[in-house]
């Protein structure tokens, strides 16, 4: 049986140091600096594609491990597929005994209730945000009058890759300005 840890953190300024601490029995740790939201995590999967019949994944807190409910309920039932039993070590989870998975079903339930309030919030915040007129999104890149021009200039036949250097803008913007009706 071995023990096999995951650490995980969002970004790359944060670090896995207090993991890896606290993981420091395992016999093999996987780990990596990425957002629970996405799917790209190397790591877990080879860490699930790892772990064998009779091994014990060990985690600090279930939200290194899982991006919502149903991603977690995916890794347990992949886990026990495997026979693998799941420690969480800041919540005392151990998911060998009936407690624990009971425990461990709630701890996720009440997990992605915080996440999904915390969706909410922002989404609130964006919407008073763009009552009061806050604009989102990236700044346009050139002026009313610079895209008259711009669009002169290609009449005149000046060539995109000029129109490019000149406006220091890529390919596609500058067709983004020209139009789509536009050669």
């Amino acid at each position: 049986m071995a023990k096999v840890g995951y650490a995980r953190v969002s970004s790359v300024g944060q670090s896995l140091d207090v993991q890896r601490e606290k993981l420091n029995d395992c016999d093999k740790l996987f780990e990596e600096k990425r957002s629970g939201t996405t799917d790209a995590r190397p790591q877990l999967k080879e860490c699930l594609n790892y772990v064998r019949d009779g091994d014990q994944l060990v985690v600090t807190r279930i939200d290194r491990l899982a991006r919502s409910t149903l991603h977690l309920c995916q890794i347990a039932q992949t886990l026990r597929e495997k026979r693998v039993d799941l420690v969480v070590l800041d919540q005392n989870i151990d998911t060998s005994d009936a407690t624990g998975r009971l425990l461990f079903n709630m701890l996720g339930a009440i997990g992605q209730f915080e996440t999904e309030i915390r969706a909410e919030r922002q989404m609130d915040g964006i919407k008073k945000a763009k009552d009061r007129g806050v604009q989102f999104g990236k700044r346009p890149a050139l002026t009313d009058d610079q895209i008259v021009e711009l669009r002169d200039k290609r009449k005149k036949g000046v060539l995109i890759k000029d129109l490019m250097a000149q406006y220091s803008l890529s390919k596609a913007t500058i067709y983004r300005y020209l139009g789509a009706n536009t050669p």
